[in-house]
């Protein structure tokens, strides 16, 4: 720190600073941050996450213009991959990676999994319906995994809800290796089924899907296998202040970076906005969405305004929704633990979801069926986040998880995450992500005054 004053104070000497400062305040913070923001990419941590890369506010919704179906954005990059009507013909999808396939009304379509023996492993499978099918509250997807020999490890559904919308619905599956597991232990070959929950009532054009695969390593040292039984469930008081408008994402890939605090954007009927919030060990979530009032304050639509949480990997940890009578409406999560690795362990799926860090994904919709009574808007949406808690170390990896970085806040997210708290300007940014880096600060000091030392001699 002592070196950084010192070169400061000689940057104003000189010729240069009887003319004045030799570098003006807007282009020393610009080179400041521009030089963090570049050397952070390479500390450790500082990792951009194939699962939710930052999008800017505004441009969040083209992103995702590029193969969207029914105004879903699929990942960029995302591969083709056919789904098998058995498990002999299923083809592998790798860690890391996002796949984009169909489901069609009838049969189960299998994927297939190589998984080793240390790390769990988790496949979510958001399915993505056609504008303006007419779908049931049952209907929607279920997603399993089973071994070779067809012993099931897990089996989540997701289905529309009684607003009876059709909308992207996530499931997710799961192959846990821990102690007291009698099935799904071993390496070798596991098998993703993927049908539709009530194919009798259910539309009869193909789906469009969205898949991706995460494995998180094991543990240097086994810890405690019992969740937390206690925590503050109390509801904090809601966030005030004036919203900042910042524009959600069209998917989970091209989902808008956010942190606490009160945010607004418009919503229409029948659309879907994704968030995603760093969330760090030992962090509560609380959220809240809020519908503007509407010209004509007449009529209902079930269960139009839809929150809902979803994890690092995808998985839907709660949600919630409410009626809408053209008056402002308001919804909220329930108070949930903070998150801590131990939580896999409860029995409650809400909790269990709470397993790791990472970008949470906080989803709203919007019922195409509020348009009929309400109009096709757009309207008014305010969303309030909090994060309680203490930020806590967490479990100490025997390996790295895939993608990588996948159950961790980066160094990149702590400084741009909109009112998380480390998105200051200037020289604070800069000295942040210096204490954020840690490792490589001599590094980003010595780029830093070069940059600076040499706009200061084009301009002497």
């Amino acid at each position: 720190m002592g070196r950084w004053c010192t070169a400061r104070r000689r940057a104003g000497t000189g010729r240069s600073r009887a003319r004045g400062s030799a570098l003006p305040t807007a282009f020393t913070r610009t080179a400041v941050v521009a030089a963090v923001l570049a050397t952070t990419a390479a500390l450790p941590g500082a990792t951009v996450l194939a699962a939710g890369p930052a999008v800017p506010a505004g441009a969040a919704r083209a992103a995702g213009a590029a193969g969207a179906s029914a105004g879903y954005g699929f990942a960029d990059g995302v591969l083709p991959v056919a789904g098998a009507s058995d498990t002999e013909g299923a083809e592998t999808l790798a860690a890391g990676s996002a796949y984009r396939s169909s489901l069609p009304r009838e049969g189960t379509r299998y994927y297939r999994l190589d998984l080793d023996a240390a790390s769990d492993a988790y496949v979510s499978v958001t399915a993505v319906p056609g504008a303006g099918e007419e779908v049931t509250a049952v209907d929607g997807i279920r997603v399993s995994v089973r071994d070779a020999d067809g012993g099931s490890c897990s089996v989540h559904s997701a289905t529309f809800g009684a607003a009876r919308s059709p909308r992207p619905v996530t499931a997710w599956g799961v192959r846990e290796v821990g102690p007291g597991g009698n099935r799904c232990q071993g390496p070798g070959t596991y098998y993703v089924g993927v049908e539709r929950t009530r194919p009798q009532d259910s539309p009869p054009d193909d789906w469009d899907l969205e898949l991706t695969v995460a494995t998180e390593p094991g543990l240097r040292r086994t810890g405690t296998t019992k969740a937390p039984e206690t925590w503050d469930s109390a509801s904090p008081e809601p966030l005030g202040g004036e919203p900042e408008r910042r524009a959600g994402g069209s998917g989970f890939a091209h989902a808008t970076l956010l942190g606490q605090g009160v945010w607004r954007d418009d919503i229409r009927p029948g659309q879907t906005l994704y968030y995603r919030v760093p969330v760090d060990w030992g962090h509560q979530v609380y959220a809240t969405a809020e519908l503007a009032g509407s010209a004509d304050a007449s009529g209902y639509a079930t269960g139009a305004l839809r929150l809902a949480l979803h994890n690092p990997v995808r998985g839907e940890v709660a949600d919630a929704a409410k009626g809408y009578t053209g008056r402002r409406t308001t919804v909220g999560l329930a108070p949930l633990p903070p998150v801590a690795y131990a939580n896999r362990y409860a029995t409650a799926g809400r909790v269990a979801a709470l397993r790791f860090a990472g970008d949470y994904y906080v989803v709203v919709h919007l019922a195409a069926q509020a348009a009929d009574d309400f109009g096709q808007g757009p309207f008014g949406l305010t969303l309030r986040l909090r994060l309680g808690g203490a930020a806590r170390s967490g479990p100490e990896y025997a390996g790295e998880s895939r993608p990588k970085g996948l159950f961790e806040v980066s160094a990149r997210d702590r400084i741009a995450a909109p009112g998380g708290g480390s998105g200051a300007a200037g020289d604070d940014t800069a000295m942040k992500a210096v204490a954020v880096g840690g490792i490589g600060t001599g590094s980003l000091l010595l780029l830093v005054l070069a940059v600076w030392t040499a706009a200061a001699r084009r301009r002497t």
